[in-house]
């Protein structure tokens, strides 16, 4: 495989999908390819190339997570003790849990609180200090450590954690804990750093296919350790090459213990059938395809997608930037799935649903919840379908921001065979992400892991019951 045919491929499925513009990273045998295709915004068109930044959302958890252990590693952070420790002022509504969580719990998604806390506390560098104060009016939607649900306000934490330790900001420990050593000199978390370069801007596809600029722009300063930094595909793959490494910068410098770097590879919890993966390891989601298995992330922010993925036993790693959703969630999938096979011969194939009946489906249908959202379940013919609501009162927390939120389709969901209550969505842009309905011990289903979230079942639908 020959850096020509990346381009090519990139090119042509690029303008297939009508995503503006999007660069990718490959690493394999030793070699890196790139290629870049469209602009970095529709309203003030550049070309996007290899000095382009975009924003990959919560690849930027790993970021935080390696920073974390180069504290373990000195000897001034342990995962085993509480977060307390660290943040004594820390609270929940959950003081129970807010007493018992430990450090590790906060990388691995099964603090069990409502994750999707979205307050703006302001560009200050008390941003992250204030952001972790408003965690105290959190719920808590499960039990600390029983469920993986996705949860960004956990990494909010872990930043606060980093910033109380090191006495600086959490931006300047990053920089100096992670972006110096690595040499990612082209990684930024400000916009005052981020607008004297070529960016790209998100957009939106809307359902009638319109594509438009989305703002705002940038995140707010309490979601940077989430997910908050933009960067080019040259820095990406100079990040995978770091983890898929012995701990050690391209300088043959000692950055990290390779015991500690490969421990985030490891397996810390299971979520086999969710859209994240197999396993959490310590940020890294964990998947086993084709007889390898995948180390990844990826992420979204405000009309930017990306993708991350490595596969450590063959010393590959493939990255994805795009500046436009949701088709540019379908790009970077069809993507990595590409260079799977084309650089490794890995078939990446998603299962086929099975056909089932009324009867059979029924007991899925209903309304299920999160803090942010509500999605509908109904039976569609030999399948189900969800319509996902962003919640009233978040919806107008997003639109005060000034971010634009286009109506979704609903999603078409079919169950998996032989795999229990586990689906796979079976068109549109997130086709091919898997999820689990799950059963409380009477055997009923009482919620809905979707996009790596639990939606706790509010009602059901008229006969819908157990089988």
């Amino acid at each position: 495989m020959d850096q020509e045919q990346l381009r090519e491929k990139v090119s042509e499925a690029g303008a297939r999908l009508e995503v503006p513009g999007v660069a990718v990273g490959v690493y394999h045998d030793g070699e890196e390819h790139y290629g870049f295709h469209g602009v970095t915004s529709i309203e003030n068109p550049l070309p996007v190339d290899e000095n382009t930044l975009f924003q990959f959302g919560s690849t930027g958890k790993t970021f935080t997570a390696t920073a974390m252990l180069r504290l373990v590693d000195q000897g001034l952070v342990d995962l085993n003790e509480t977060v307390r420790t660290y943040v004594p002022e820390f609270r929940l509504k959950d003081e129970d849990t807010a007493a018992k969580v430990k450090v590790g719990q906060l990388f691995n998604h099964t603090a069990g609180w409502s994750g999707d806390l979205l307050d703006n506390t302001g560009d200050g560098d008390d941003a992250l200090a204030l952001y972790v104060a408003k965690m105290a009016d959190l719920e808590q939607v499960t039990p600390l450590g029983s469920t993986v649900s996705y949860n960004n306000a956990s990494l909010s934490l872990a930043g606060r954690i980093i910033e109380k330790v090191t006495g600086k900001t959490y931006e300047q420990a990053i920089k100096e804990l992670v972006f110096e050593p690595l040499g990612l000199t082209a990684s930024y978390f400000f916009t005052n750093d981020i607008m004297t370069r070529r960016f790209a801007v998100g957009h939106t596809q809307h359902p009638d296919g319109k594509v438009a600029v989305a703002r705002p722009w940038a995140l707010p300063r309490g979601s940077h350790p989430a997910g908050g930094i933009s960067s080019t595909a040259g820095d990406q793959i100079k990040w995978a090459r770091f983890h898929l490494g012995d701990g050690r910068a391209e300088d043959g410098s000692r950055v990290l213990a390779e015991e500690l770097l490969k421990s985030m590879q490891q397996p810390t919890v299971d979520m086999r059938g969710s859209a994240l993966g197999d396993h959490v390891g310590l940020s890294w989601l964990l998947r086993n395809v084709d007889g390898v298995r995948l180390v990844s992330h990826g992420g979204s922010t405000n009309g930017q997608y990306s993708a991350f993925v490595m596969v450590p036993e063959r010393e590959f790693a493939v990255a994805v930037l795009t500046n436009c959703g949701p088709n540019g969630s379908e790009l970077h999938d069809e993507l990595v799935k590409w260079a799977l096979e084309a650089y490794l011969g890995v078939i990446d194939k998603d299962p086929d649903p099975v056909e089932l009946s009324e009867a059979d489906l029924v007991p899925y249908a209903g309304h299920y919840e999160t803090i942010a959202a509500e999605c509908d379940v109904t039976v569609e013919g030999t399948g189900l379908l969800v319509k996902v609501t962003i919640k009233p009162e978040v919806l107008a927390q997003i639109r005060e921001s000034g971010e634009d939120v286009p109506d979704e389709p609903p999603i078409p969901l079919g169950l998996l065979p032989g795999e229990g209550d586990r689906y796979i969505v079976s068109g549109g842009p997130a086709k091919g992400m898997k999820g689990y309905f799950v059963r409380s011990p009477s055997g009923e289903v009482e919620a809905v892991h979707m996009g790596g979230r639990l939606a706790t079942r509010t009602s059901v639908a008229a006969g819908a019951g157990s089988r």
